[in-house]
């Protein structure tokens, strides 16, 4: 039997992670205030709170959950914001590991399609966004190409998109 992951038997191997529906409730209320104390997280559940921290820590874990402060990149200064599109050559995980070690790199995906990778980006104005895109970006070896899609303003960024 392989002790690389969740065996066909582990409940974690399962599309749903294994959750059951307290689970679920849990991970809803948390999406919705990540500040929840136990005894309101016991409450909505009617577990006790001790049963609710023990769960919260095996989501955790899991890698199920993480609990952190979201914060609007426009409201504390950063006025320039982008996703860029980036075509690979070579390695796409080896240039994805490099993007992804620039502190303006906020978010990476590998995708499908005609883009390798999704890169969203965010700088203290256009100047330090031009220099992000061009001069840390572009010069990453195995940087095919870079499509830029600048952003006007954020419209929706939700987090609250619940569990299946």
């Amino acid at each position: 039997m392989s002790t690389d992951g969740p065996g066909t038997d582990d409940p974690r191997a399962a599309p749903d992670g294994g959750l059951d529906a307290t689970d679920r409730t849990l991970l809803e209320l948390l999406q919705d205030d990540g500040r929840l104390p136990y005894s309101d997280l016991a409450a909505a559940t009617g577990l006790s709170s001790g049963a609710v921290r023990a769960r919260v820590l095996r989501l955790r874990e899991r890698g199920i959950l993480d609990v952190v402060g979201v914060t609007d990149p426009l409201k504390l200064g950063y006025r320039s914001m982008a996703m860029l599109a980036i075509g690979v050559e070579g390695d796409v995980e080896a240039v994805a590991d490099a993007l992804g070690a620039i502190d303006e790199v906020i978010y990476l995906v590998i995708a499908a399609g005609s883009a390798d990778l999704l890169v969203e980006v965010i700088a203290t104005d256009n100047d330090a966004l031009y220099e992000t895109v061009s001069r840390r970006i572009r010069t990453v070896p195995g940087v095919r190409s870079v499509e830029t899609f600048s952003y006007y303003r954020i419209h929706t960024h939700r987090f609250t998109w619940g569990t299946r």
